[in-house]
């Protein structure tokens, strides 16, 4: 492999030189610059990254850390923010936490470490203390860290009472949620919004609520639980789009038609919500949109511009699918 002396030996210049046409910094004459890049093209020289990360204490690359990446709500949201990324010549490194407080830590250290230049983070259990220690860049994305730390994030407590009131709309009588985990928030608004709409209803009991922690398999047999122990329950909200899949599987495995014995609606909007058979109901989230907002955000923080919105909250709205009774 090729080195920098050898490039600056073929077009008889300087280190120096080769090094302010790689960089595209300071003064170079059109005569030099082009010696320099046909030398580089004949020995088809190739910058060391990793040096110029450790030089310039910076790497054209961003993190985005995810909770779970099996959630297809999360490569969604990959694929708008490596847009805008790619598009500026930066490189995406994906990081999963599992929502686990030390690998977010972790992967923070590391990251620093690797002098990537911001994170986009999605957590739970990070703290404004873990991000101010660290000094780099970031932008919360899903659920808010803090009022001081920027976010992009959604109306989750609406989208859900707009939810439940679609399913008394169309003729429920008796509403179940299956909920994501506890302490998370965007699943504790989504509980709260379900909660203000049925609260008062006559029918309502708190074991109308179960958990599925965010995971297709647990709701599975959380819902089959539930729709066992009540029969009669004619309309669930599910907290996302993925639980939403759980109780499809549960109803068939039950032999319970959906949606003419029983209505369903989730939350995000994720593409496989119309790949299911029925297709699902949900308050799609303007995910791309989400993605791109963030990415966004950093690219400014990293290039040191003052940020003209710290929060950036979306409205949510209902995607209507053949989940629900028409």
């Amino acid at each position: 492999m090729s080195t920098i002396k050898e490039v600056a030996a073929e077009a008889k210049v300087s280190v120096a030189t080769v090094s302010r046409v790689i960089n595209n910094n300071g003064y170079v004459n059109e005569e030099t610059r082009k010696k320099v890049l046909q030398a580089i093209s004949t020995l088809n020289y190739m910058p060391n990254e990793v040096a110029r990360s450790l030089f310039k204490k910076q790497s054209k690359t961003i993190a985005l850390i995810v909770p779970d990446i099996k959630n297809p709500f999360f490569p969604e949201i990959a694929r708008a923010i490596e847009d805008v990324m790619s598009s500026q010549e930066y490189t995406l490194i994906l990081c999963n936490s599992d929502g686990k407080v030390e690998k977010e830590i972790m992967y923070l250290d590391a990251m620093k470490q690797k002098y990537v230049d911001g994170i986009i983070i999605v957590t739970s259990t990070l703290t404004p203390k873990h991000i101010e220690t660290r000094d780099i860049p970031i932008v919360a994305l899903d659920r808010k860290i803090s009022p001081d730390i920027p976010s992009v994030t959604v109306n989750n407590y609406e989208g859900a009472r707009q939810a439940v009131q679609y399913l008394k709309k169309i003729g429920c009588q008796k509403i179940a949620h299956i909920r994501g985990p506890h302490a998370i928030s965007n699943a504790d608004e989504r509980y709260k919004g379900f909660m203000k709409e049925v609260e008062n209803e006559p029918w309502f009991h708190p074991e109308l609520v179960v958990n599925g922690n965010y995971n297709v398999l647990e709701t599975t047999e959380a819902t089959k639980g539930l729709l066992t122990k009540y029969p009669d329950i004619d309309g669930i909200f599910a907290g996302n789009d993925y639980m939403a899949i759980g109780v499809l599987k549960a109803a068939v495995q039950l032999g319970i038609r959906i949606p003419e014995e029983l209505s369903l609606i989730g939350f995000d909007g994720i593409q496989l919500s119309q790949l299911t058979n029925p297709e699902i109901t949900t308050m799609a989230q303007p995910i791309y949109e989400l993605g791109l907002t963030a990415a966004e955000q950093l690219l400014e923080m990293i290039e040191g511009k003052p940020l003209v919105q710290l929060h950036h909250h979306f409205e949510v709205k209902l995607m209507d699918g053949q989940s629900t009774k028409r």
